[in-house]
């Protein structure tokens, strides 16, 4: 017995109970911990919200929040309340507790210990599985938006006669709901279940009944709606096969119904939908008939047939229906495929022509001048020649070209030019003193263009620029030459704050200056600057001087992160491209919107498609939508981004487009119409690469339009490996102005070529006609070769190249030293029924390593030449010279016509001298000679423009030569070869002109 006397106890000893201070501290340190999580959490939602208001597509952050947390709370509350409810009634339901058996005496002790806490477990437990299918919920935002949304296609699937809006943006959604529906009873039977069995309706090893009334009754319900979910899942799985893949004929992803699904799955669906139902009745008629007998039973006969005619049936209609006359059995199906899937790629216009092969001209020098008419061939290549823009274009190590430069078109002296161009970007990794206020705040943009003619280079194998300097000066006049955006620009940059940024640096030293574009948030706000030192991880934002009145910081800088931010409903191209348009840098964003629902059209991996050697070696051309499975596919926007200021535009391109309809309908005021695009932006924008890969890959099989040859497959055809390297990826396709056999001018074009499967030999060429606003754009030339005779394929030429004994010789003597040879891009160009095949030879010798251009190979008709220029292997090729312009010099660069007039070879010769000395000059360089040198060639050229048109006796300035391309140093414009894009040409500027 304890002790119950009176007297005096010892003293209370408190063991673990930790003083009030301290209970104060940790109280405080947990208040501080919540606080400081809130703040973490608020930060990333308040810096997105900033973002988006800074480039004024705040509507797009409001519609995707709150959609999202629509669907949170919608899905979240509907789950939690149908699992709450269904434990609230097996909880109800209960039996009273009679006779006590020993399953029910080991259950007691969890009866009596939750006891207290039932309340709060049924809310724990139902804001648990609220919360997860919630969150899973706000995940299809995207889905639901489609759905009510959702614009009619104006087509109709060739099975169910339904829109196909149907199948892309409703069945989703659909399935959506039904998957959500499944979770739901198949959590709210679990929980039932086990509430029921906590508290005696159900007994799994007590003697008598297994289940109470109630608890079969409950149970029953719930079994009853999961087989009428069932159900509809049978009955929405007749429409999934539409868009239902598999391999066939050793086609991946093959889509759409086939002879077995037509007459075997679709009405098995159709019939186990219908037994789905039956089984459904029975477990609801338990409610009055007490007894699980009836639906056991049915739901082991849904089961078998689920087997049987959903199984088995459909394998003994393939096993001995199909395969002993497949031909005759899948054509009607197969031609629903070929024809959606064409549609759905938009390669249902792609004009196939036959074309020999071989020149039927006997006579090859007649077609010498027809090369030029031809095609403007390309001999600077993109991909190769960024390491000589950097050696001689870089000027500081803060700056930067990318690996890939771009090939775009500009107008000169009325005459568009295929030209290489490239941005001076910033490269904060040649920064000397890395420190917090150099990366950013100092360092913070890049400067100038870089352009460079695509079909020439000088005498030395250089680029034949014609913007280039720092500043830049040349062909495009005047424009905003600071890159605050761009595709190297990674690192955010705080500007237009006390703290003055590094410009540029010529020969008087650095210049400063201060950004005074509206891009950006303002840091001027504490809380703002409090919340980007968190969401960045950088408290100095939180503290630093660097920081005040004006300053803005900008972040999310590359062109391609911009667009998909404020279009995060679109697939974005992998190479965004520079322009100069409207005296601005511009940086032009191809995008797409895509579905994987599209009936019958076999679907694609966008990541696969868009895969060459290029995207496999280069940081700066990304694959499109890596694991994006699709089915159909539109280059329905353009964007753009200003290098300056950030500012994103969406443009309208594909105005029939019901899938851009749809999201324009869900975030109106986004996307400006096609109209609003201006004549300049239209000049430059082009046929994208990466729909030009994904529609090429899809015509490999798909040129055909017989299901017969489809499915014999002697048609297939193959991207070929890129013959100028070993790593053994796609070809990439090439840009190119040029002339398909039926166009009676060149346009500029994205061209590819295709080999027979498993060979090497050519079996197609493709071009698309890439000039944006002409009737033509967008239209695919395929020229199918004949199967009865061989053409080589490009890995066939290059071996020809590379076998011939004089060329070979040839390219040992270049390689001599520690030079190495880098082969340019192969480019195709029908000719006269033939092929011309060209590809430029670069040369990287001695210490500095990087890649001139040495030597062209040119191949036609069996005649090949390995030559210093490209007229030159021309003129072997053909053994003709070119009757359509001037001769070219040793150096490549093009002589100017001989005069009989004394006083025009005088001024001419002047010319070549102040020409000569302006090159000097470049190479020093010495920027004093070289704008003497300027002006000495204006002058010269002028006297020659005046005695020539003084001898022609009034002839027309056109037909007056133009030395202009020989006197323009290092591609630069010389006199009357200036001026902007699209206007009236205009003296060059000086060399440290803005």
């Amino acid at each position: 017995m304890p002790d119950r006397g009176g007297g005096p106890t010892g003293p209370r000893i408190r063991v673990g109970r930790p003083s009030r201070r301290v209970r104060t501290l940790l109280m405080t340190l947990g208040v501080l911990a919540v606080l400081g999580m809130a703040f973490t959490m608020f930060a990333g939602f308040w810096t997105d919200w900033l973002w988006y208001r800074s480039v004024n597509y705040s509507s797009v952050f409001t519609t995707t929040l709150w959609t999202k947390i629509g669907l949170f709370f919608v899905f979240g509350l509907l789950m939690a309340l149908a699992v709450g409810f269904n434990i609230w009634l097996a909880h109800r339901l209960r039996p009273p507790l009679s006779a006590m058996s020993v399953e029910q005496q080991s259950l007691d002790r969890y009866r009596m210990g939750i006891a207290p806490y039932k309340t709060w477990l049924l809310l724990g437990i139902t804001a648990l599985v609220g919360l997860i299918a919630g969150a899973s919920a706000a995940g299809q935002w995207r889905t639901w938006l489609m759905w009510v949304n959702g614009v009619p296609f104006h087509q109709k699937d060739p099975q169910f006669h339904l829109d196909v809006s149907f199948f892309a943006f409703d069945l989703p959604w659909y399935r959506f709901l039904l998957g959500f529906g499944f979770a739901a009873t198949i959590l709210s039977l679990i929980a039932a279940a086990l509430t029921h069995y906590l508290y005696g309706g159900l007994r799994v090893t007590s003697p008598g009944a297994r289940a109470t009334a109630a608890a079969t009754g409950h149970l029953s319900v719930l079994l009853g709606i999961f087989v009428t979910l069932k159900a509809v899942a049978y009955w929405l799985d007749r429409y999934g096969l539409a868009v239902k893949s598999s391999d066939f004929k050793a086609t991946d992803n093959w889509t759409g119904l086939r002879y077995v699904d037509a007459n075997a799955y679709l009405p098995a669906k159709t019939i186990l939908f219908c037994i789905a139902v039956i089984c459904a009745l029975l477990f609801f008629a338990t409610l009055w008939r007490r007894t699980w007998q009836l639906p056991v039973i049915g739901f082991g006969l849904m089961v078998l047939s689920a087997i049987l005619i959903g199984g088995l049936y459909p394998a003994i209609v393939q096993k001995f229906q199909v395969q002993p006359n497949e031909q005759a059995k899948e054509a009607p199906y197969v031609e629903k495929n070929l024809k959606a899937t064409r549609e759905a790629y938009g390669i249902d216009g792609a004009q196939v022509t036959e074309y020999s092969g071989t020149s039927t001209t006997k006579d090859k020098t007649t077609l010498r001048d027809d090369v030029d008419t031809t095609a403007s061939i390309r001999v600077l290549d993109p991909n190769i020649v960024s390491p000589t823009y950097q050696q001689l274009q870089q000027m500081r190590k803060y700056y930067a070209f990318p690996t890939n430069l771009d090939v775009d078109r500009y107008s000169v002296n009325g005459a568009d030019q295929d030209t290489v161009i490239g941005l001076r970007e910033l490269n904060l990794a040649g920064v000397d003193k890395q420190n917090w206020i150099n990366n950013h705040f100092r360092y913070t943009h890049g400067y100038g263009v870089v352009a460079a003619k695509g079909t020439t280079s000088d005498a030395e194998g250089r680029p034949l620029f014609t913007e280039s300097n720092l500043p830049s000066v040349g062909d495009l006049g005047t424009y905003q030459q600071r890159i605050y955006y761009g595709e190297k620009t990674t690192a955010y940059s705080i500007v237009g704050g006390p703290q003055k940024e590094i410009d540029y640096s010529d020969d008087a030293g650095e210049k400063t200056t201060s950004y005074t574009g509206k891009s950006g948030v303002n840091l001027s706000n504490p809380v703002n600057r409090a919340a980007y030192a968190v969401a960045f991880g950088e408290p100095q934002i939180l503290y630093s001087g660097a920081i005040g009145d004006g300053s803005r910081i900008l972040y999310n800088r590359t062109p391609k992160e911009r667009v998909e931010a404020v279009a995060p409903w679109l697939t974005i191209d992998g190479d965004a491209y520079p322009a100069v348009v409207n005296h601005k840098i511009q940086w032009i964003v191809d995008a797409y919107t895509t579905t994987n629902g599209y009936p019958y059209a076999s679907r694609t991996t966008l990541g696969d498609t868009t895969a060459d050697s290029l995207t496999a070696t280069n940081d700066n051309r990304a694959v499109v939508a890596q694991q994006n499975q699709v089915n159909y596919i539109r280059n329905s926007v353009k964007a753009t981004v200003d290098a300056y200021t950030g500012e994103v535009k969406l443009y309208q391109w594909d105005t029939e487009d019901p899938v851009l309809k749809t999201w324009m309908k869900a975030f109106p005021g986004t996307v400006k119409s096609k109209s609003s695009i201006s004549t300049d932006l239209m000049a430059h924008l082009r046929y994208p690469q990466d729909l030009f890969k994904v529609q090429r890959e899809l015509l490999t099989r798909y040129h055909v339009k017989d299901a017969t040859t489809f499915l014999s497959g002697s048609e297939v055809w193959q991207v070929p490996d890129d013959p100028s390297n070993k790593s053994g990826d796609a070809v990439p396709p090439y840009y190119l102005s040029m002339r398909m056999p039926d166009q009676k001018a060149q346009a500029f074009s994205l061209t590819t070529t295709f080999t027979p499967n498993g060979r090497d030999n050519l079996s197609a060429f493709m071009a698309v006609d890439s000039e944006a606003g002409t009737p033509d754009y967008g239209k695919i030339r395929v020229l199918k070769l004949p199967t009865s005779t061989t053409v080589d394929g490009p890995k066939q030429v290059q071996s020809q190249f590379n076998s011939e004994q004089d060329i070979a010789e040839s390219i040992r003597l270049l390689k001599g030293g520690d030079s190495d040879i880098e082969y340019g891009n192969l480019l195709t160009v029908p000719l006269d029924g033939g092929l011309l095949y060209v590809e430029p030879v670069y040369v990287r010798g001695g210490g500095l390593k990087y890649p001139l251009l040495k030597k062209v190979l040119v191949t036609y008709g069996g005649n090949t030449a390995f030559e210093d220029t490209l007229d030159e292997a021309l003129n072997k090729v053909f053994g003709a010279e070119s009757a359509t312009k001037p001769p070219a010099d040793e150096g490549g660069t093009t002589t100017p016509p001989t005069s009989s007039n004394p006083t025009v070879r005088e001024a001419l010769a002047d010319a070549q001298e102040a020409f000569e000395a302006g090159q000097e000059a470049l190479k020093k360089p010495d920027w004093d000679a070289y704008a003497k040198a300027q002006k000495d060639l204006e002058a010269a050229l002028k006297r020659a423009e005046e005695a020539q048109a003084a001898a022609d006796k009034g002839a027309k300035a056109s037909s007056t030569p133009s030395p202009t391309s020989s006197a323009s140093p290092n591609g630069g414009s010389g006199s009357g070869s200036g001026g902007t894009v699209g206007s009236s040409p205009s003296p060059s500027p000086s060399p440290s002109g803005g």
